[in-house]
């Protein structure tokens, strides 16, 4: 009896989850607190995931190594502490509840369905209401990251024969996505509309070109004949940063992204082994550039991370911060597209699929981003992660006994 209860709260937070993320303030606490009930009221079931084996035991060590990389390297340049890094312990215990009480993966669609509406309605209120930029409760970077981990969930999650919502649940990510006038998802979008066309077996492979030539071309028309769109997205702006930085100067928005994956390579080469120490990149950036030396620095001098992941963990942590950056995406990586490769499906749909493209797109966004300095990217990927690798990997268990 109680198991069956903890399955129906399991599912109530799958559909929590992405509906919720960016809808309401703390958006992730509805999923956290059902987490915990089901887990508790069912906890024989989820410790016996142990029969999961080496896959749990491996998701549950790159979570460990990333958060202990933080913790020694937080000790040793005295920082404050790990930030939002033991965030990333949700992973494996995800993937243990995911894989013993089964919520059905429909409800995840859903979720992101619901999630997508009403991104769209809270970033179009935002911007009507006189904001530069859509950014829900979060920062507008982190709220477009999220839609696009949204969209991903709403293609491949995907029951059969839902086509008509899918396409009303992209548009609805691609019009938030514009208006929060974030750059940095556009690669990740690229991706996702590409892997959705061409990989979904329609037709002949011209036809899947010129769909996604059409797709292409629609997002484009959106720009530039709605009124406004062009601004939102700051493309005028992106082409006087480009003159700034042909000019030397980079104090804007591309240039400081660019200034700072310089400053993060010469960190590393003066401390290859520690870095400057944990969330400490703006001490990399004091030391290395005079204007973030003068009385008055540059504002560019503390915006507190790298904006790049790599940049981040490379010059804050050193070589133990890359190899722990690496193997925390490409494990789940290599076991989804392990899971994809063996299940023989010949369309891009399912569990695999999903965390396949859903971890792909998150590295492309750490791009421009350090995706793991802020909680709620830090929680929906662990979250989501683990919640894919759990259902996925009891999916495959289920078919080997077919």
């Amino acid at each position: 009896m109680h198991t069956q209860r903890a399955r129906q709260l399991a599912a109530a937070a799958l559909w929590c989850l992405p509906a919720l993320a960016l809808t309401v303030p703390k958006g992730l606490l509805p999923f956290g607190l059902l987490l915990l009930v089901s887990t508790l009221m069912a906890p024989a079931a989820v410790l016996g995931a142990r029969r999961i084996g080496l896959p749990l035991a491996l998701a549950g060590g790159v979570a460990l190594l990333a958060m202990g990389v933080a913790m020694v390297s937080s000790h040793w340049s005295g920082g404050g502490g790990i930030d939002s890094r033991d965030r990333l312990l949700v992973l494996p215990w995800a993937m243990a509840w995911a894989w013993a009480l089964q919520p059905p993966l429909a409800a995840l669609w859903r979720g992101a369905m619901v999630g997508l509406a009403c991104a769209v309605v809270v970033a179009f209120v935002q911007v009507v209401s006189g904001l530069d930029r859509a950014s829900a409760w979060v920062n507008a970077i982190v709220f477009a990251d999220v839609v696009l981990l949204l969209m991903v969930l709403a293609v491949f999650c995907r029951p059969p024969r839902s086509w008509h919502w899918t396409v009303f649940g992209l548009a609805c990510g691609v019009v938030a996505i514009l208006f929060s006038g974030t750059r940095g998802a556009w690669p990740g979008m690229l991706l996702l509309l590409g892997v959705l066309v061409l990989g979904s077996g329609w037709k002949s492979w011209r036809y899947r070109m010129l769909l996604m030539g059409t797709g292409l071309a629609g997002i484009i028309a959106l720009v530039f004949v709605v009124p406004g769109i062009s601004d939102q997205m700051r493309l005028a702006e992106l082409q006087q940063d480009i003159e700034k930085i042909d000019a030397g100067d980079h104090d804007s928005s591309a240039g400081a992204r660019l200034e700072r994956l310089r400053v993060a390579s010469d960190a590393i080469a003066a401390r290859p082994w520690t870095g400057v120490g944990f969330a400490q990149f703006d001490r990399a950036m004091v030391e290395q550039l005079p204007a973030c030396q003068a009385p008055r620095p540059a504002a560019r001098c503390h915006l507190g991370h790298a904006h790049n992941d790599l940049a981040e963990w490379a010059a804050t942590m050193g070589i133990p911060g890359v190899s722990a950056l690496l193997l925390l995406y490409g494990v789940p990586l290599l076991m989804f597209l392990r899971m994809w490769r063996r299940a023989g499906a010949p369309r891009m749909r399912g569990v695999a699929a999903a965390g396949a493209v859903l971890v792909s797109v998150f590295v492309l966004c750490g791009l421009t981003q350090s995706m793991f300095a802020h909680q709620t990217t830090t929680s929906v990927y662990a979250a989501l992660v683990g919640i894919l690798l759990g259902l996925g990997l009891r999916e495959a268990e289920a078919a080997r006994k077919d």
